[in-house]
């Protein structure tokens, strides 16, 4: 197992490695990323997560909550990544992207997108809860609906209400690592729980979503 995470690891990156052993720290940075694949890709990519991503991301103190399916595209594939904050943020993709798992893979990745800037950077609402760190049920008709508005006051406000699976807003801090663009207007996200077939009712008191997602769990998706 050493051997496996200095491998991951690689040079430049062993200041990470004293968080091996140590309690993960509570996250507070979340990027959600919406990957649109070629066609028939997104299986292949999903692989590669699951095969040396994940744990690439977790040996330098970065979680991978989950990989997701995009209900209504198959040609999307949708992930949460999660960092204790942005400082970190900076230092682990610095580390991540410089580091040997994705030299030795990012061809491979690269090759089965097209556009993979379709980027939210977010945080809890307020002082809310991070996301859970791990899944809550095996139940495979378990679905997402991820719902995005505009930041305002009532939407906030209204988030706060509510009791969805998570509610995120918009992170104001500039991007740090620029070589991963993020979108630059204000959100507030709900991430909610539904079952498959089961329709998803708008949030109360909160404006129509300029975006939803209906999203299902890979195999090794924490968030299920």
């Amino acid at each position: 197992m050493i051997g496996r995470r200095q491998v991951l690891l690689g040079a430049g990156a062993a200041a990470f490695a004293p968080a091996l052993a140590a309690a993960a720290p509570e996250h507070r940075v979340y990027e959600l990323r919406i990957y649109r694949m070629q066609p028939g890709q997104r299986d292949t990519l999903v692989d590669l997560f699951d095969r040396v991503f994940v744990e690439a991301h977790e040996v330098l103190g970065m979680r991978i909550l989950g990989t997701f399916e995009d209900l209504d595209n198959p040609d999307h594939l949708v992930w949460l990544r999660s960092f204790p904050d942005m400082a970190a943020r900076g230092r682990m993709l610095e580390a991540f992207y410089g580091g040997p798992v994705w030299q030795a893979n990012r061809s491979a990745a690269n090759a089965t997108m097209i556009d993979a800037t379709d980027v939210y950077l977010l945080r809890p609402i307020g002082n809310g809860p991070p996301l859970p760190p791990a899944g809550h049920s095996d139940d495979s008709r378990a679905t997402f609906a991820v719902d995005v508005h505009a930041l305002t006051p009532a939407n906030l406000r209204a988030a706060r209400r509510t009791s969805p699976f998570a509610a995120l807003e918009t992170e104001p801090s500039p991007n740090n690592f620029p070589r991963l663009p993020v979108r630059d207007e204000r959100v507030v996200v709900l991430l909610r729980r539904f079952d498959a077939g089961q329709s998803v009712p708008a949030a109360r008191g909160m404006t129509e979503p300029v975006r939803r997602l209906r999203i299902r769990p890979t195999a090794r998706s924490l968030l299920r």
